[in-house]
């Protein structure tokens, strides 16, 4: 008997396989702090210490980042607000979804550019925006913006933004152990009393070059793994898995580029808004923001019928 996947079942596999990437992320972030402890010859308390210092710069900064990055993004995005006498249709649209979601009504603003492109952001559903393009409000129907307002609404309730900042603040911390101990070594470091064995050192220094990438890696997994789980939980909204697949079909065909974004903001769009630049290959796409389209229109296929 063949299994029948809802859009309830999408949704938990991918709630389950985010923390499971967050869960082995954590791990690694422990292993490559305490090789690189090791390899400065700290001992206990003093290995603590590095990770300690590390961590309270990692989080000062995306403590920053948390609390004014939606600010920083609509900025350097051109996005404007409106009202709903500006743009009524949206406007229903949103509220609806709003009351179905239980959530409170985000603040809606306007990219004024011809591309197809959307994004949430807001460090919680009380503190929310939602930017869509003039473009995409010109090309979608009513079903694919509710297909694109709800997947936004979904990042939003899904905590999106909270889970995107704890897996930065990993990142960053492993960063910064990697640059203090790859600048220690070269600056006369490796010279110092009470350096670890050389087997810590060395691996140590392996781990410091490689850390930060495999982190990157591992943050990226993440966003493409939170961009299917919106998905999923979008669907659960509208009640209409084509609406999302043909707006994200649609999005992804139109070859114009959104002038106003960049790679640090690509990741916040429902489709990689840097176009071209997304790159196929397996090995490639490792380094995407955004899972392939094919395989979220497939994922979206299988809900048809079954919410």
């Amino acid at each position: 008997m063949a299994t029948v996947n809802t859009a309830w079942d999408h949704r938990a596999s991918n709630v389950f396989k985010t923390w499971l990437i967050m869960f082995f992320f954590s791990l690694f972030t422990v292993a490559v702090v305490y090789v690189i402890a090791q390899g400065f010859g700290y001992g206990e308390v003093g290995g603590l210490g590095i990770v300690g210092f590390a961590l309270i710069i990692a989080g000062v900064m995306n403590f920053i980042s948390y609390f004014w990055s939606d600010k920083i993004v609509l900025g350097i995005s051109g996005a404007k607000p409106i009202e709903k006498k500006d743009n009524p249709e949206i406007y229903r649209i949103v509220e609806n979804l709003c009351i179905a979601a239980g959530l409170p009504l985000p603040k809606i603003y306007i990219i004024n550019d011809t591309a197809t492109n959307a994004f949430a952001t807001g460090r919680d559903p009380k503190h929310a925006a939602i930017a869509f393009t003039s473009g995409i409000l010109q090309k979608l129907n009513k079903q694919e913006l509710e297909g694109v307002a709800a997947h936004e609404l979904s990042h939003v309730g899904n905590r999106d933004t909270l889970v995107m900042a704890m897996v930065s603040v990993l990142v960053g911390m492993i960063a910064l152990l990697s640059d203090f101990f790859l600048r220690s070594m070269w600056y006369g470091g490796r010279n110092r009393e009470g350096r670890g064995n050389q087997i810590f050192v060395i691996l140590a220094i392996v781990a410091a070059i490689l850390a930060p990438i495999v982190a990157t890696l591992i943050q990226l997994a993440v966003s493409r793994r939170r961009e299917f789980l919106a998905d999923a939980s979008g669907v659960l909204l509208t009640r209409y898995p084509q609406g999302l697949a043909s707006a994200l079909l649609k999005i992804s065909s139109d070859k114009e580029p959104l002038e106003v974004a960049n790679r640090g903001t690509a990741h916040l769009y429902i489709v990689n808004p840097l176009k071209g630049k997304e790159a196929g290959a397996w090995l490639a796409g490792l380094f995407n923001t955004h899972p392939p389209i094919q395989a979220r229109i497939k994922a979206l296929q299988e809900m048809e019928g079954k919410v």
